[in-house]
């Protein structure tokens, strides 16, 4: 089997949105477990931030290290011995009995979970060039929908079952998704110059250094990202323990309910695809950057503990995902133009970059929320957007990253 020169089937590119979806959900099933898995690992509250801190840090590290090598190795047996690397961290997350056990876990299920980010721009050299941002954005798109799933699955199969059961039936999900995935993707050999017969590892990461100095635009987009991407982080690790907490005095199903809210934001991402194949990439980013900044002030309309409290909550819950998942699209589309022959490299310093804003958005949240409850997180949530806006407020009309 070889990748098909008209492009992807319909429906390849609907099995890698699959599975994009269900390997990434691994970086989030901890987010609203972290009261009960640290009550039973006993990590205190300032330091239970770092349940989902370790993975992402693993994350971004595999977005480094790893994803880059999919300019130089076949790009399928790449992607499934990564996965495979992943479900061994899933594994060991499952049955840790120590702090330190988990938080290493963590660290390589975030590893292994880099391998989507083998898979999309996999799918983007599937796709004609006139095609490709609705091609990356309908990927795009179940990755997005794996990482707004996640809280709601994880927090309904912890309250039937228990925490470590969503780890363990993850890792057998993800041999499975393996095998379906061999049988069914064609294989894909690097042949372009950057990764012609001859270039080492060593050299390649070396070019990765090149690739961000060099690329204002790549440069741009990412930090775009990053200050959504720390905000999304932000958000989603201090409401679930808002939530749990003495205003609402939410189960994990209530949890659950109400995490199912941030769904509606993938539905951003086609949308955003198509929009960036029109040209239209810069109010684009414009609009999606003011949504995730409004997100925040929106919840402070009403008293929290209300209905309308609720309902505010829920409302900024689905203006920021849908504000982050048009943004990380659109960013995809502009970067993947800038050159086939390094596009893995490319989307890895894209992905890294954005990942350590949302390690760096975890543990402020639970810092700030420890400290000082939601007023503190929330304006800390408002602030880091609202940097990317002033630096987008610089970008010169015109230019590649404006698209």
């Amino acid at each position: 089997m070889s990748l098909p020169a008209a492009g992807a089937p319909a429906w390849l590119t609907s099995l890698l949105a699959l599975a994009c979806g269900l390997i990434v959900a691994n970086i989030y099933y901890a987010q609203p477990l972290i009261g009960p898995i640290a009550a039973e690992l006993g990590l205190s509250p300032g330091a239970a931030g770092l349940i989902v801190t370790m993975t992402q840090i693993g994350y971004g590290a595999g977005l480094l290290l790893v994803v880059p090598v999919a300019d130089l190795l076949e790009n399928r047996r790449l992607a499934l011995a990564v996965m495979g690397l992943g479900a061994l961290g899933l594994a060991g997350a499952a049955l840790a009995g120590q702090p330190a056990a988990f938080l290493a876990a963590s660290l390589v299920i975030g590893l292994g979970s880099v391998s989507v980010q083998i898979l999309v721009p996999y799918a983007a050299h599937l796709a004609p060039e006139r095609k490709r941002g609705q091609v990356v954005g309908n990927v795009m798109s179940g990755l997005l929908l794996g990482i707004m799933l996640a809280r709601p699955v994880a927090s309904l199969v912890a309250d039937w079952l228990s925490w470590r059961a969503v780890f363990a039936l993850s890792a057998g999900l993800m041999l499975a998704l393996g095998l379906v995935l061999r049988l069914a993707m064609p294989p894909r050999h690097p042949r372009e110059p950057g990764a012609a017969p001859g270039l080492r590892y060593g050299t390649l990461l070396r070019s990765m250094g090149r690739l961000a100095l060099g690329s204002p635009t790549l440069r741009r987009r990412a930090l775009y990202q990053a200050s959504l991407f720390s905000a999304f982080s932000l958000f989603w690790t201090v409401v679930p323990l808002l939530l749990a907490g003495p205003e609402y005095r939410f189960s994990q199903s209530g949890i659950a309910l109400f995490a199912l809210a941030g769904v509606a934001g993938a539905v951003a991402a086609p949308i955003a695809g198509r929009v960036a194949d029109r040209g239209w990439v810069r109010p684009a980013t414009g609009l999606a950057m003011l949504a995730v900044a409004l997100s925040f002030p929106l919840t402070h309309l009403a008293a929290p503990g209300g209905s309308t409290g609720l309902g505010l909550l829920l409302a900024a819950a689905v203006l920021l995902d849908f504000g982050v998942s048009a943004n990380v699209v659109l960013g995809q589309r502009v970067i993947f133009a800038l050159g086939a022959e390094y596009r893995a490299r490319l989307n890895g310093l894209y992905m890294a970059t954005f990942f350590l804003g949302g390690a760096l958005g975890s543990a402020l949240g639970g810092w700030s929320y420890a400290a000082g409850g939601w007023p503190l997180a929330s304006g800390i949530g408002l602030a880091l957007p609202s940097l990317g806006l002033l630096y987008y407020a610089s970008e010169r009309r015109g230019t590649p990253a404006a698209g």
